[in-house]
């Protein structure tokens, strides 16, 4: 069981637990399936190459879903995840190691709420950052 995380226990420039991926071929075509992506460079490794790409390439979608998880294992069962952008920077490969991490970059109170702002980062295996992106979350308070 996952322990409720409190806006009161959150810090800024807080890092959040990494989250480590090493999605594979099968995985690709999986996702394909599941959401209706089917573009070739995710599963045709001749397609990809003729128009220039390393080989396949890993979803988009499938790397903010990643930078998705980071976010809601940390902010647990009782936060709620009200916004989530993501930038891609670069082109990700199966079998590569992908590194999520993210850290705190606000804390604050509105009207309503106890929200968090962070800033997040999917890297590659050579260390470069292929995706970034931010979120903000509502998380509960020990005041309310």
């Amino acid at each position: 069981m996952h322990e409720i995380l409190y806006w009161e226990d959150v810090a800024e420039s807080q890092e959040l637990p990494q989250l480590v991926k090493r999605p594979s071929r099968r995985q690709l075509v999986m996702y394909a399936g599941a959401s209706g992506d089917f573009y070739e460079v995710h599963y045709d490794r001749d397609f990809a190459m003729e128009i220039g790409l390393p080989g396949l390439i890993v979803h988009g979608a499938l790397k903010n879903a990643y930078l998705a998880q980071v976010i809601t294992d940390w902010m647990g069962p009782e936060g709620v995840m009200k916004r989530l952008s993501v930038k891609y920077r670069g082109t990700d490969v199966p079998d590569d190691t992908l590194t999520c991490s993210g850290r705190v970059t606000k804390r604050y109170v509105t009207e309503k709420s106890h929200q968090v702002d962070c800033a997040l980062v999917l890297s590659n295996s050579s260390g470069e950052q292929t995706t970034t992106g931010t979120a903000t979350v509502v998380l509960p308070s020990r005041e309310s």
